[in-house]
């Protein structure tokens, strides 16, 4: 038994002072000084924010891996990385590349999931493409775009076991009947991205069975207001939660409160979307098989366009702080309860309730991180 003390604990939207969070491999409960058992490991917070690990549930790479490496070495460095910004559970996320190389990733993320990693926790996989659209293809690679049909169906069922989410473009051929036999007999996720859908389209793709929203505003049709498009579809339809990539670079900070608000208090989640030089100095990278140029913050391939980010989740949460109404007590919700509901792991990830996995982080007022467990386990510590 361990006990952390002499912390802010965020917990049901409020901060708890003056009490002791209690945990083994699960949370054992939140209780009063005087009831911490005398045999119990005590961790001194040092008044720091105790809360539930983040989890992210869009995120190529980190450290100079990738997922798209498809070795199981790739994989523990992304993990071991991202611990240090407080992510104690994730998706690895693949790219639109061939069949064979997205099997050999699903492979080895298959392995480390089964394993487990010194770093944070691999809960499944996110699997962004190759159903997509090609007009808004973004940094994907568009010879290897395929069609959602019987044989992609197959292939999907059989990996449905590390699967746990996947973009598609709900407007190509045979998308309604891939979207309709993923939601309906499998437990994948389906998300709507890299897509030039109309919000007819993108509305009957939702009915159809899609509940969540790739990066929001990104590789997809705008909001317009006699054309609302995706954006408008994702933003109106209470079925759908949207992720979105707060880095200030891939979408205006002046929009945080307004889309926080239209998809608040359950459907906003933080994503990464890191590619393979988070955590690294700038320079020339590789994102599924092109390459990425690494400068002033952004990730972009040779003509431009954005190529996933370089973004830290702990730096995610932080600007929405800075830049919404939002207090730390419920934007935290954001990169904890909402993606661990999106992507159905609510019941034993993302918050500090009693039975729940022990995946806490402590973090200081600029969410700068200094300690991270995950089921009981300290994987990160910055002394």
């Amino acid at each position: 038994m361990k006990a952390i003390v002499n912390g802010k604990i965020l917990f049901d939207g409020q901060i708890i002072e003056g009490k002791a969070l209690l945990f083994e491999q699960k949370i054992v409960g939140i209780v009063d000084l005087n009831e911490i058992p005398a045999d119990a490991e005590q961790i001194d917070a040092e008044g720091r924010f105790i809360a539930p690990g983040f989890i992210d549930v869009h995120i190529h790479g980190y450290d100079t891996k990738d997922t798209m490496d498809g070795t199981e070495d790739a994989i523990r460095t992304i993990a071991k990385g991202i611990a240090k910004n407080g992510v104690t559970s994730f998706l690895p996320t693949t790219m639109t590349m061939s069949r064979e190389e997205i099997a050999t990733a699903l492979e080895a993320c298959r392995v480390v999931k089964a394993e487990g990693s010194e770093g944070a926790e691999v809960l499944g996989v996110h699997m962004e493409g190759p159903y997509i659209n090609e007009a808004f293809k973004g940094a994907q690679n568009g010879k290897y775009i395929q069609q959602p049909n019987t044989e992609a169906i197959e292939f999907v069922k059989s990996y449905q076991d590390i699967v746990r989410l996947i973009t598609v473009a709900p407007e190509v051929e045979g998308a309604k009947a891939f979207i309709e036999e993923i939601s309906k007999n499998t437990g994948i996720t389906l998300s709507m991205g890299h897509t030039m859908a109309d919000f007819d389209q993108a509305m009957e793709g939702i009915d159809a069975g899609i509940t969540h929203t790739t990066h929001l505003f990104n590789a997809m049709t705008p909001l317009h207001h006699r054309n609302p498009g995706v954006v408008g579809a994702a933003l109106a339809s209470e079925k759908v939660s949207c992720e979105m990539i707060c880095d200030t670079i891939h979408v205006n900070k002046g929009l945080y409160p307004l889309v926080i608000k239209a998809k608040a208090p359950d459907k906003f989640v933080l994503v990464t979307d890191c590619m393979c030089a988070g955590g690294c100095k700038e320079g020339q990278y590789a994102l599924g098989g092109q390459a990425v140029f690494v400068k002033d913050g952004s990730a972009r391939l040779e003509d431009g366009t954005l190529a996933g980010s370089i973004l830290r989740l702990n730096v995610a949460l932080k600007n929405v702080i800075e830049h919404t109404e939002y207090g730390v007590e419920k934007a935290i919700e954001f990169a904890t309860i909402n993606p661990a509901k999106t992507i159905g792991v609510d019941t034993f990830k993302g918050t500090l309730d009693t039975g729940k996995d022990a995946d806490i982080i402590l973090f200081d007022d600029e969410i700068n991180i200094y300690h991270v467990i995950n089921r009981g386990k300290t994987i990160y510590e910055n002394n």
